[in-house]
């Protein structure tokens, strides 16, 4: 079978019916969980707590999240996407059911930590994208999955403000996020998962024979030879860990013996540290915390810089999010005009990036802040889902649950460092954050045009026979 008529039959087995229904759970994932988010330092200064003690709080998910997001998402490997998912999505609507029977800080923080631990169902949702749809497809699919998400985040503010305005409108709204994390559940719960079984091992079978055949491809040139084992050693975790587990994934399940899903976790998360992906992950840190740099004093640089009132500076961030929906749907276009060399499309996306985070550091006028958070959306959204698909290609599919969670993790590291550098960048100027942001930047593109060869070189000789 050549590979058109492979493209024909994987298009023609992909389960658009379960894809869709991923979509509808990342809207509803983050429509309610927006709609808490903005009212948790009112709540817990209402509950008494002093500045200190509320950032100590506040910062108590980022915490549980930079340590579980790598663990959960090596175990949604081990005993499959569907128990993995389920068992995320319970333990929310249990995290955010008990935020709203919280009437003192401890309970508020004792709320934070099933939510911290178990908030990964975005991660596992990736991951069973990567799952369902071959590797030319992946970009599309996942861009079209942040823009579902995206316009969850842009409504969830807007109803949980109207709740607010009731009596108890916190704890109402808490209760009616738990609740639509239970109707989550009840969704995973009924997709067919034996389409999504099936279309996953017809994939491993594909994927197994396709880098069978481009290592018997490969000529015995000393080039060729480096090449062959920087790929090998790049997915040694994935197929290493896939003999010791000892089982399919078919035969994955949530009771399997706590020891044997603790040994397969930890040999994932062994491969994937052993494994050469170092300059993905630094990329990945670098961007997250220039972009979190870019966004980190924005309201109060444009007051203190445009006199601009709350008002429209709202505004402002209501139409980047706006557009950052609606930029997930170019993913797959942009992606098809580079020919999916993702790795040109990413130097070329962070380019842009650090060009407009300079614009808008020396911006005049309202007008440019607004030319640049136009740009600014579209680059962000079209790297994140380009960084995403290179560690999958470059880890291997199999294991995309280790490596979503990886990445996350990295992110998060971003969401601690972020802040601090923030706040030092401000004793200079209001312009600080970004112009710091801009030399991260600057180091990203620097990696990227070192790197960037040597991924190029190291795809096309993975799929030298397809």
């Amino acid at each position: 079978m050549n590979n058109s008529q492979c493209a024909i039959t994987d298009k023609r087995r992909r389960p658009t019916r379960i894809i869709r229904c991923i979509y509808v759970v990342g809207f509803m994932d983050l429509f309610g969980v927006s709609m808490i988010i903005p009212l948790l330092s009112h709540h817990v200064k209402d509950l008494g707590a002093s500045p200190t003690v509320a950032g100590i709080v506040g910062s108590t998910y980022g915490v549980l999240q930079l340590f579980s997001s790598t663990v959960v998402g090596s175990w949604s490997d081990v005993v499959g996407r569907r128990y993995s998912l389920l068992t995320c999505l319970l333990l929310s609507a249990f995290g955010y059911g008990l935020l709203g029977l919280s009437s003192s800080i401890a309970l508020f923080m004792l709320a934070r930590i099933p939510v911290g631990l178990f908030k990964h169902s975005l991660s596992i949702c990736r991951a069973l994208l990567s799952d369902l749809v071959s590797e030319k497809e992946r970009p599309l699919v996942m861009g079209h999955f942040n823009a579902a998400s995206s316009v969850g985040f842009i409504l969830g503010p807007v109803v949980g403000g109207y709740l607010t305005e009731h009596e108890g409108g916190f704890y109402l709204s808490s209760f009616f996020c738990a609740s639509i994390f239970l109707l989550n559940t009840g969704l995973v719960w009924m997709l067919p998962w034996s389409e999504t079984l099936n279309h996953h091992t017809d994939t491993i079978a594909n994927t197994n024979t396709k880098t069978s055949n481009s290592y018997d491809g490969l000529n015995s040139s000393p080039h060729n030879c480096s090449d062959k084992k920087q790929i090998r050693h790049q997915n040694a975790f994935v197929v290493r860990s896939q003999a010791d587990r000892g089982w399919s994934w078919m035969d994955m399940s949530l009771f399997q013996p706590a020891w044997r899903q603790l040994t397969s976790v930890w040999i994932q998360i062994c491969m994937l540290a052993s494994s050469d992906m170092w300059d993905l992950f630094l990329v990945r840190l670098l961007m997250a915390v220039a972009i979190m740099l870019y966004y980190s004093n924005f309201s109060l640089a444009m007051e203190e810089r445009f006199h601009l009132k709350p008002k429209v500076t709202g505004y402002l961030i209501s139409y980047s999010s706006t557009l950052g929906a609606l930029a997930g749907c170019l993913v797959g276009p942009v992606t098809h005009l580079y020919g999916n060399n993702m790795s040109a499309l990413l130097l070329h996306s962070t380019v842009l990036t650090c060009t407009v985070i300079f614009l808008y550091a020396t911006a005049l006028s309202v007008w440019q802040v607004l030319l640049t958070s136009t740009f600014f959306t579209i680059s962000t959204t079209i790297g994140r889902t380009c960084i995403t698909d290179l560690e999958l290609q470059h880890g291997g599919s199999q294991a995309s649950g280790t490596l979503i969670g990886a990445g996350q993790s990295v992110t998060a590291v971003g969401r601690v460092l972020a802040p601090l550098l923030s706040g030092l960048a401000q004793e200079f100027s209001p312009c600080g954050p970004p112009s710091l942001g801009v030399v991260l930047a600057l180091v990203a593109v620097g990696l990227l045009l070192v790197r960037t060869p040597k991924w190029d070189r190291i795809t096309k000789v993975k799929y030298n026979s397809d």
